[in-house]
């Protein structure tokens, strides 16, 4: 009975343990993240030192030039009607008369103001040279937004002058007159005063007797400042200019470019006028000569 004992044990007894381990997986760490996206760094002001040369001369604190800018400066923070315009174009009756020079030295000059914050507008659409004058690209510009191809904001530029910024015009156009001359640009203008009214704008404009625009924009702007180079523009050019425009839009005339007779020159370069050499642009520093191709 040994045997049979031994082999009915064998029978009732439990198996050994063969539950199978389960299957080890193979786990893989998880993919790192990807590193955080870093926000576009802003654009670096360009340089002082990118400016037209003519520029950087015309805009020292102690020049003569400059001192004639505060003059014209001050006729627009303090008219005889009280109130400041605030939205302001720059045009001459001809091309090459410096307007766009007048315009550019202008606005640094607002801006050096300890208050006042100045936005530069290029609408010569048929002969943008505002941003080069600073050195900056005229890529895209006010063309797009009138095309509604993009937002005013993004146009902005910041030149290196503080509180001075520009909107270049965009390439040049060939129905300048259609964009300018529409309801869209009425209500730009509108539209940038009552969103920056911290600013002065200042609108550089095709010459009056090259663009029929010119006069349409005048009208929807405070005030007009007419640039009349010596011995380029007549008299009568002039009086056609004030006529189509309006004496009551028009806050004053910047004589450009004085010819200096050869006794002046000598005195000026030997520094006899000093200071208070002011009143006018000497030929051979401070004028926006054509040979650039700036208006």
């Amino acid at each position: 009975m040994g045997k049979i004992d031994q082999a009915l044990n064998k029978a009732v007894a439990p198996p050994p343990s063969s539950v199978p381990e389960p299957p080890r997986r193979e786990t893989t760490p998880p993919p790192s993240p990807p590193p955080a996206a870093s926000a576009p760094s802003p654009s670096p002001r360009p340089s002082a030192e990118a400016w037209d040369a003519r520029l950087q001369l015309a805009t020292q604190p102690l020049s003569a030039a400059a001192e004639s800018l505060r003059k014209v400066r001050n006729a627009i923070l303090h008219p005889p009607s009280g109130q400041p315009p605030r939205t302001i174009l720059i045009t001459s009756a001809v091309p090459e008369e410096g307007k766009t020079f007048i315009c550019a030295a202008l606005g640094i000059n607002i801006a050096q103001g300890l208050e006042q914050h100045c936005l530069l507008v290029d609408c010569d659409l048929r002969r943008p040279t505002l941003a080069s004058l600073f050195g900056l690209e005229n890529g895209k510009g006010l063309v797009h937004y009138l095309r509604g191809e993009t937002p005013l904001a993004p146009l902005i530029r910041k030149t290196s002058q503080a509180k001075l910024s520009l909107i270049p015009s965009g390439p040049p156009v060939a129905t300048p007159a259609e964009l300018l001359d529409s309801t869209v640009m009425q209500h730009t203008i509108m539209e940038m005063a009552a969103r920056y009214p911290d600013r002065y704008i200042l609108f550089d404009s095709p010459p009056a007797q090259a663009a029929a625009e010119t006069a349409v924009l005048a009208q929807h702007v405070d005030a007009v400042i007419i640039v009349v180079r010596w011995g380029k523009s007549g008299r009568e050019q002039v009086k056609t200019l004030v006529e189509n425009i309006g004496r009551e839009k028009i806050l004053g005339v910047v004589f450009n470019a004085y010819q200096l007779s050869g006794l002046d020159r000598a005195l000026y370069k030997k520094g006899y006028y000093g200071y208070y050499s002011y009143g006018y642009y000497s030929s051979e520093t401070y004028t926006s000569g054509s040979s650039s191709g700036q208006n």
